[in-house]
């Protein structure tokens, strides 16, 4: 089995300090895809940038405590790639993409628009820039599986409250609609709905710290596995891991029958 975990961190240091470490390690994971670390290399000491037997791989944003995404993996890629080839995005920390054998393991992070009408119109610019990499990306014949917080809820089904949120950043028709024709037309499969298609309350990875959103389940599914449909068919398990908070998101496992370097 491949195992890959994708977690948003909100802060790697902040997580480190709430036990995620050890719990990475527990997880024998192939792949540990990570977002929002909020952190520069010179902020990371040795145990966070290669923790026991993994090799890090981090794209750090330019502006400190902000965004960035990363990779843990046992394995040594043959390649490893830092942005996707858009400069005010790639500024960002938004994109590091671990190369095998046929095999591209991506994570990302992607914007999020609730701070401001501005960040919401950066938001769009992202979908319109990253959606011609993804096609690209399948067109070359590689197995994908790209990791991430994506900040966008897809279905109704995919968060508690989708009636209050219907004109609100994460559920807007145009964000729901990129994601619809990422898995309808350029035919990427939406990995955690292809094992769990009716899944609602268990479903959500990440919750407002705003009033009792957690305590009450009151979530949001914005966390994803998104691969080419090869590797996509061989996904067994998968599973929302809540018995510890690292931040306020929730790690998301699926479990792949998949052989590095097939």
């Amino acid at each position: 089995m491949l195992r890959i975990i994708s977690a948003n961190l909100n802060g790697i240091r902040s997580a480190v300090k709430k036990g995620f470490l050890p719990w990475a390690v527990k997880q024998k994971a192939d792949f540990i895809c990570m977002q929002e670390l909020k952190a520069q290399r010179d902020d990371l000491e040795d145990a966070i940038l290669n923790p026991d037997g993994m090799h890090g791989f981090f794209h750090h944003a330019e502006k400190k405590g902000y965004s960035g995404c990363g990779i843990y993996t046992p394995h040594k890629p043959d390649e490893v790639l830092y942005g996707y080839g858009d400069e005010e995005f790639d500024a960002e920390g938004r994109y590091v993409e671990a190369r095998f054998k046929g095999l591209s393991v991506i994570s990302v992070y992607m914007p999020s628009g609730s701070s401001s009408p501005e960040r919401q119109e950066a938001k769009y610019r992202y979908l319109d820039s990253f959606l011609p990499h993804l096609v690209k990306l399948k067109k070359s014949g590689r197995e994908i599986i790209l990791c991430g917080d994506v900040n966008i809820a897809h279905q109704e089904i995919d968060l508690k409250n989708w009636k209050g949120n219907l004109k609100n950043s994460g559920f807007l028709p145009e964000e729901r609609a990129w994601l619809t024709n990422l898995f309808d037309k350029v035919g990427y499969v939406d990995v955690y709905r292809a094992l769990e298609p009716k899944a609602t309350e268990s479903c959500y990875t990440w919750w407002s710290n705003r009033g009792q959103a957690y305590a009450k389940n009151v979530g949001w599914r914005i966390d994803y596995h998104i691969s080419t449909p090869g590797i996509g068919s061989t996904a067994k398990k998968t599973a929302v891991y809540k018995d510890e908070r690292f931040s306020d998101h929730a790690p998301l496992t699926v479990d792949y029958d998949w052989k590095m370097n097939a």
